[in-house]
């Protein structure tokens, strides 16, 4: 799908908060179309897999869903598979220190804990949720008990979530959901990639909440994307459900907070039409945004709790 630059900003200039509120319902519609179906088969599949690259939107989609699932009187519970990994040893912690050490790779995963964990969500019974510790490399006990009740859901959320080579549980235990951002921005002669608006979305999400500046996030966005080609794009077709988390005013939503930091990166060309297609965006004030958008995962003030 592609959208114009020119539909966007007469969309803001019209009503930037009815525009605002109508993309927001269609993605919750678009989920809840979803969700009424993950329901019709929670006995037989109680386990959902969401997967998704870097800046996909798939921590607060997640949450999105299980609420949803809860409004519907299926109780639903989201586990994070990062508190799956594998602890690093000390030679490991030296490697991961020099920058010699692929983070992302499938192979970082506790494979064998996490399927035996669930499959034993699926037949009922009792796990101790892990932890991970990110700041030592060291994966500790939560004291959290969970033991899914009949009729319960259980999310697992994580890039590696449909990686056949990590969840070896079978399929008829799942539903499966890949999220992304798929909507490409035309503006003139230029067609904005998606993986643009994933990166802006890390872009503002480090600036705030990582203390990162823009060009260390730039910098770090190569290696991102060879990870996610090589350990989550070849596994998306496995998904039952695909879903695009592109939402339509969020560059406008960015376009203050860091159209004067990326003009002064003229040095790096990938971000030339970047730059050019949010410097013709109509801007939205944070303040517009409610806080259970989607974008606010990036921006902050979510409802969701991460």
């Amino acid at each position: 799908m592609n959208i114009e630059v020119t539909r966007i900003n007469e969309a803001i200039e019209h009503d930037p908060s009815d525009y605002i509120a109508s993309v927001n319902a269609d993605y919750e519609y678009k989920l809840g179309s979803i969700v009424k179906d993950i329901a019709a088969s929670r006995d037989e599949r109680p386990v959902i897999l969401l997967a998704g690259p870097s800046g996909s939107g798939k921590t607060t989609t997640a949450m999105m869903i299980e609420k949803m699932l809860d409004d519907l009187g299926h109780p639903t519970h989201t586990l994070s598979m990062d508190n799956y990994f594998s602890p690093l040893s000390a030679e490991e912690k030296m490697l991961a220190a020099e920058g010699k050490m692929d983070l992302e790779s499938p192979l970082r995963v506790d494979k064998d804990l996490l399927n035996s964990q669930i499959e034993a969500i699926g037949k009922g019974e009792e796990i101790e949720i892990p932890k991970y510790d990110f700041k030592n490399s060291t994966r500790q006990k939560s004291g959290k008990k969970l033991k899914r009740q009949p009729g319960e859901m259980v999310i697992f959320e994580g890039i590696h979530a449909l990686n056949p080579d990590v969840i070896t549980v079978p399929d008829e235990l799942l539903c499966k959901i890949y999220v992304s951002v798929r909507t490409r921005i035309t503006d003139g002669d230029i067609l904005l990639h998606p993986s643009r608006v994933r990166l802006l979305r890390r872009m503002i999400r480090d600036k705030k909440f990582r203390k990162r500046s823009l060009r260390e996030t730039m910098n770090m966005f190569p290696s991102v994307e060879a990870g996610e080609n090589k350990y989550i794009m070849p596994y998306k077709e496995r998904s039952d459900y695909d879903v695009d988390t592109f939402m339509a005013y969020e560059l406008s939503v960015y376009r203050s907070s860091l159209i004067d930091q990326l003009k002064e990166m003229d040095d790096v060309p990938e971000l030339k039409e970047t730059i050019e297609v949010l410097d013709n965006l109509e801007p939205i004030d944070l303040s517009l945004l409610p806080p259970e958008s989607l974008v606010c995962e990036f921006v902050g003030n979510s409802a969701f709790k991460y």
